[in-house]
């Protein structure tokens, strides 16, 4: 990184670095009238056309995908984009599963067993309710596995409930009652701020505003989170096109100065702890998986210009600005009050509307959080862009399976 905090292309090492080329996502949503290769062939040959290569190009496909992960989703895909005979990895990480699809490609190259992939995350989720509940085609061992959290035996929660609201609800509460200044309101600003947020953004499910006082008084779910402290299920899909540095160097100097550096690729799975035998532990593996990418990029939280994390509820937003570093420790609610994580605020959370607004299609977010700050350092983030943007970091947890972080950072144009 020189001076101005850019990164440049000529600066990487072959083998060494790894580049997002390429990144596309189709809006969330409903989608009756298309399947789910329809919506990844979408999101695919969008990234392949906005990093100007071709699935000729391409030497390793990564497909994330939860819901058919054993239907062989990739070469599925692959009938729809291209045929090219590459390595597929089909992969199913729970709600990490996008994030996961891209770090298989970005192995792959620093690896060297290739100089170019295409990562895809897609999912066709329709109205299953609840997350954690059974989904609608009765493949509930291909969704998120409901209670198999870090033993052998199912656990219980504190409440009784492993359904996903009970688990981020309990979470807040024990993040709340262990430190001060967190209550219902403030949990409830999240949410406020996102679907905010999300009125900029033209592929978020949904795109309208909401007042404290309706966030505040919408049915209950869990206490603290009410219906619109909850994200949506649905359907989308996302793609990102990575490159080696040394093939970057072989491409037009437009795709250079487009292309963004990813300085960390990080994944973690839950390590033994006492309170996880009881209680879903969605704080460990972030801290763990957040610290080793500081590390690895040599980014500081101070340095991150935005953030796109994990906030399936707003209970979790809040207890991972502190998780990830982005607040003193304790002080997530101070960094609510105070505007932190607003647009204007010192570290923007969620500018896309987070998952709250912009949806949750399993498969597709992890990829999606890549394209929305890999947008955003290009300067091409229309309405909602953050000026002057070159650093930011994306993660996303699956409870019992990974948490994923990437460090990515503006190429010097």
């Amino acid at each position: 990184m020189d001076a101005t905090g850019t990164v440049a292309p000529s600066d990487a090492t072959a083998g060494d670095e790894v580049w997002v080329l390429g990144a596309a996502m189709t809006r969330f949503g409903r989608y009756p009238d298309q399947d789910l290769i329809d919506l990844g062939a979408a999101a695919a040959n969008a990234a392949l056309a906005d990093g100007g290569v071709s699935m000729a190009d391409i030497d390793v496909l990564g497909a994330g995908n939860l819901y058919e992960a054993g239907s062989g989703v990739g070469q599925r895909l692959q009938k729809q984009i291209g045929q090219t005979g590459i390595p597929v990895y089909n992969v199913a990480n729970a709600c990490a599963t996008g994030a996961t699809a891209i770090r298989c490609v970005y192995m792959a190259i620093k690896a060297g067993e290739a100089d170019m992939g295409l990562a895809v995350g897609f999912e066709k989720m329709g109205k299953m309710g609840l997350l954690g509940a059974k989904p609608p085609s009765g493949e509930a061992e291909a969704f998120e596995p409901s209670g198999r959290y870090g033993s052998v035996m199912s656990v219980e929660g504190r409440l009784g409930t492993t359904l996903m609201p009970g688990v981020f609800a309990q979470a807040g509460m024990e993040y709340a009652y262990e430190n001060g200044g967190v209550g219902f309101e403030q949990f409830a600003k999240v949410a406020e701020k996102n679907h905010r947020n999300s009125t900029l953004n033209p592929l978020a499910q949904y795109r309208k505003e909401f007042s404290l006082d309706e966030i505040m008084g919408a049915p209950m779910m869990a206490y603290p989170n009410t219906v619109l402290m909850c994200c949506p299920t649905g359907d989308g899909g996302a793609a990102v096109v990575l490159v080696s540095g040394e093939r970057l160097r072989s491409l037009s100097d437009e795709q250079q100065a487009r292309a963004v550096r990813i300085g960390a690729s990080v994944m973690t799975s839950d390590p033994w702890t006492e309170g996880d035998q009881v209680q879903p532990d969605v704080n460990t593996l972030t801290r763990q998986a957040a610290s080793r990418a500081y590390e690895i990029s040599g980014v500081d939280p101070s340095d991150l210009d935005l953030v796109e994390l994990h906030d399936c509820f707003a209970t979790a937003e809040l207890i991972h600005y502190d998780n990830l570093g982005l607040c003193a420790p304790g002080e997530a609610g101070k960094f609510i009050e105070e505007g932190g994580p607003e647009r204007d605020g010192p570290t923007p959370v969620n500018v896309s509307g987070g998952l709250i607004s912009k949806g949750h299609p399993l498969g597709a977010t992890g990829v999606a959080n890549v394209y929305e700050v890999t947008t955003h350092l290009r300067g091409e983030a229309g309405d909602r862009q953050i000026p002057g943007a070159r650093v930011g970091l994306t993660h996303v947890i699956g409870l019992g399976s990974a948490c994923c972080v990437h460090v990515l950072e503006k190429a010097n144009a």
